[in-house]
């Protein structure tokens, strides 16, 4: 047994050859879908991290298996975009050749860890046939006009050289690179997502998300209810300031109004700011102390340009700790709804674009205007009654006072009154706005799907008609980034030049890609049905298959991934295309494997690990059983190698136990703790508590070490308990032990309730009423045999040397106590 690549290699080819683990499109069984996030094929390959989540759906796949269930497990490759074409730059070599050579890779680090997926489904978003339908799905967005080109400010990245999303830039910085990136206006395709943003709040309620994971999806979508109000400008009746605020109900306490650095209202009212030059020194001071932080977050020594310090101030003027404020001398604010007069500042939290780049303040119930309205001696007015205001402001609910109307009512009917007072008397409207935006959905490199359009100056932009879908890409040797921002392909002139589909007139291809994550929105759909070439999944097969049911990833992909992917769902689903609006049921989010000492695993501190040399060394059921037993399988755990030689020594003792094993024993000494652990191991496995699962079958292998004789079923059912974790060495020990058929292959083991209690028990033998020993008795042994058990232990048999035994009193199933003269 110690040459476990033989025996690992023996049972892949063996499931590979019996097609173990295809899942099957018209089958009567109950149908049950995994899904992991398919990786990107870097030059890396996988570390234990991806190791990690893959092992722990493939353990829940071949349970469910062995339960009955047709279970489709498959694995793909997300091969466009720019890490793929980063990888090639820096290698020198063809993206198309780096993908090939990184897929084969990772496909073998997948086999060589016994992991089960369809491979029959497997499919890269770079093949032709793929490619086809994620341009033919593009251009039923352009069809039904959610698909517009318009001049958008954009994330510039200078050193990936490309366009980056603002998920993509969140903080300030590229995601691949952390490179500070700036901000340009660029001709893009943008996909009309925020109107799906209420559509993707509802459709939360039809899934069974991870509570952390749907948390990120409200978050990100960042739904807001309130009003849009207008503040006239005393010194000019033509001058409007909007603001919108979620808390209408406190208008009768605002003290203040803050604007954002560039708010229009400065170059309006120029000739009537008498301060305007201790403003414009505010704002510089502003920017020159943002230059500053960039440059350190960045570490780069160059000048920074404005659009970048905008950029940056979108990603944290809600972090700003030092919030400040000039109060602009010769303009002031009327407040609506009692024509108070009130202060405007120019503040450096207000961030521009947001709302209407301004903000009202009520210091009495809210934390962040209280410390400004201290700092800038403003007024503190209580609108709602509660809490201790010379201390902080009250942000809890209660009745309103000093607010005319409003008075005497809570805030759930302030808000109703308010709203309705300000839409009769034209002072503003009701307003729900959402964080999300619409999807930018350009790139400006070589390395992705084209954009399925040409531009005819007669007809303007036209789709590539269904019948020369795919449009691939043009086989070159240049494909690197321009330092212009303009992309790769538009250089190349004989691609670019085509004729318009409708006049047959010259015309040019659209040089712009589509981002990484077009591929990745509906690849769940293409495992359904991943051969047909006439459509990209047949409704019998989506019908079949429906959501997925469980779906696993990093929780950094929880928001934006999984949004774009419910979104590309929802779209087909009101086009009749796919028969779910939702595409998942259960989503999940396992914690990262960090490097020993809990620090992230890295290549430049050398502390990656690959799942290869620990396959190489212990074996991949020793891996696999030791990732799975890190610790809870939400949380982050430090990576330890001798935990994996643990795990190799507990494999070893489960090998010795076949030493033990006979034809004819009595097992109903242990009989209750087997199906004790089948229970406990069935329903930890469906949590993802696999790390106790495990445990359980530490606890039954002890329990089967102690005894001199162990049946067969006793041990077939631990090696059935254990084979999704050890799918190899199992299977060997199974066969070595003429146990029954192949375990993949069977039935998961069922418990008897009724068997669950302990059938042995451990109870106190007394002498003249002094403990002695503690013995092992079966529940509801006999008298006669419990009193035999007593006498025999050595040191009960000690004690009563040169004595005279009066009297045994059983207590059944609690004591023995012997009473001697």
């Amino acid at each position: 047994m110690s040459d476990f690549t033989d025996i690992e290699k023996k049972w892949q080819e063996y499931h590979e050859r019996k097609e173990t683990f295809r899942a099957q499109n018209k089958s009567k069984k109950e149908k049950y879908f995994y899904l992991v996030e398919f990786p990107y094929p870097s030059g890396d390959g996988l570390h234990v991290g991806h190791a990690r989540g893959y092992t722990a759906l493939d353990v829940m796949a071949r349970k469910k298996r062995m339960e009955g269930y047709n279970v489709l497990f498959p694995m793909a490759w997300d091969a466009f975009g720019e890490a793929a074409e980063g990888y090639a730059i820096k290698h020198k070599i063809h993206p198309k050749e780096a993908v090939k050579r990184n897929i084969a890779t990772f496909k073998e680090q997948c086999q060589k860890m016994g992991l089960s997926f369809d491979w029959s489904r497997e499919f890269s978003t770079t093949d032709q046939e793929y490619m086809k339908w994620t341009q033919w799905q593009f251009l039923k967005f352009f069809e039904k006009g959610l698909v517009y080109k318009a001049p958008a400010k954009v994330n510039w990245c200078p050193s990936c050289k490309i366009t980056k999303s603002n998920e993509e830039a969140a903080g300030g910085v590229c995601d691949r690179c952390n490179t500070s990136v700036e901000e340009k206006e660029k001709e893009q395709w943008i996909l009309k997502m925020k109107g799906y943003a209420q559509s993707l709040l509802d459709g939360l309620e039809d899934t069974n998300f991870q509570d952390q994971v749907k948390s990120a999806q409200i978050n990100w979508i960042g739904r807001s209810d309130g009003a849009e109000i207008k503040f006239d400008v005393k010194q000019n009746i033509n001058e409007k300031i909007e603001v919108f605020t979620t808390r209408p109900d406190t208008i009768f306490g605002v003290s203040s109004v803050q604007i954002a650095l560039d708010h229009p209202l400065m170059q309006n009212n120029f000739d009537k700011i008498k301060n305007i030059a201790e403003i414009k020194k505010y704002i510089k001071d502003t920017e020159d102390k943002i230059d500053s932080e960039l440059a350190e977050k960045s570490k780069v020594s160059k000048g920074i340009g404005k659009q970048e310090r905008k950029q940056m101030r979108k990603a944290s003027f809600r972090q700003e700790k030092d919030k400040t404020g000039i109060k602009i001398e010769g303009l002031t604010a009327i407040n609506p709804m009692n024509g108070k007069e009130i202060p405007i500042f120019v503040s450096n939290y207000v961030l521009s674009g947001k709302g209407a780049g301004a903000v009202m303040s009520v210091p009495a119930h809210d934390q962040r205007d209280y410390d400004f309205a201290k700092k800038y001696d403003t007024e503190i007015i209580p609108v709602i009654e509660g809490g201790d205001l010379s201390k902080s402001a009250y942000t809890g609910d209660g009745i309103h006072i000093n607010s005319s109307f409003l008075n005497g009512l809570n805030n759930e009917e302030a808000f109703k009154k308010i709203v309705a007072n300000i839409e009769e008397n034209g002072l503003g409207k009701a307003k729900t706005d959402y964080k999300l935006e619409d999807w930018v959905f350009s790139r400006q490199r070589f390395w992705g799907e084209p954009v399925p359009l040409i531009n005819c100056k007669k007809h303007g932009w036209v789709p590539v008609p269904e019948k020369n879908l795919p449009v691939t890409l043009p086989d070159v040797a240049n494909y690197e980034p321009t330092d212009t921002g303009e992309s790769p392909l538009a250089k190349i002139k004989d691609w670019v030049k085509t004729t318009c589909p409708i006049c047959k007139e010259p015309a040019k291809r659209e040089t712009d890609t589509m981002p990484g994550w077009a591929g990745s929105s509906w690849y769940w759909l293409r495992f359904m049905d991943s051969k047909n070439n006439k459509e990209f999944a047949s409704q019998d097969a989506m019908k079949y298959w429906g959501k997925v049911d469980f779906y696993d990833g990093g929780m950094e992909h929880a928001a934006r991934h999984l949004l774009y992917a419910r979104f590309w769902n929802q779209f087909l689903n009101d086009l009749g295309l796919v028969p779910n609006r939702e595409p998942v049921d259960i989503r999940i989010a396992h914690g990262m494997v960090l490097g020993e000492g809990g620090v992230k695993m890295s290549k430049s501190l050398g502390n990656v690990v690959k799942p290869d040399s620990i396959v190489d060394q212990y074996g991949a059921d020793a891996l696999r059983t030791y990732i799975m037993f890190m610790g809870d399988f939400g949380e982050s755990v430090n990576w330890q190698e001798d935990g994996v030689k643990n795990c190799r020594k507990f494999i070893d003792r489960v090998i010795r136990l076949g030493d033990k094993v006979q034809d004819a024993v009595n097992s109903k000494v242990i009989e209750g703790l087997v199906h004790k652990t089948i229970k406990k191991v069935t329903n930890d496995i469906n949590a993802t508590k696999f790390n106790t699962a495990i445990s359980a079958m530490h606890e039954l292998t002890n329990a089967l070490e102690k005894q001199e004789k162990i049946s067969k079923d006793d041990y077939r059912t631990l090696l059935l308990l254990f084979n999704p974790f050890a799918p190899h060495i199992t299977e060997e020990l199974n066969e070595k032990y003429k146990l029954g058929s192949v375990l993949a292959e069977s039935k998961w083991p069922k418990y008897d309730e009724q068997k669950l209690i302990e059938n042995e028990i451990e109870i106190a033998v007394q002498v003249n009423g002094k403990l002695k020993a503690l013995i092992m008795i079966e529940k509801d042994e006999s008298q006669e045999t419990i009193k035999a058990k007593a006498l025999a232990n050595p040191a009960v048999a000690k004690s009563l040397e040169s004595q005279s035994v009066a009297n045994i009193i059983v207590v059944p199933n609690k004591i023995v106590s012997i009473v001697v003269k």
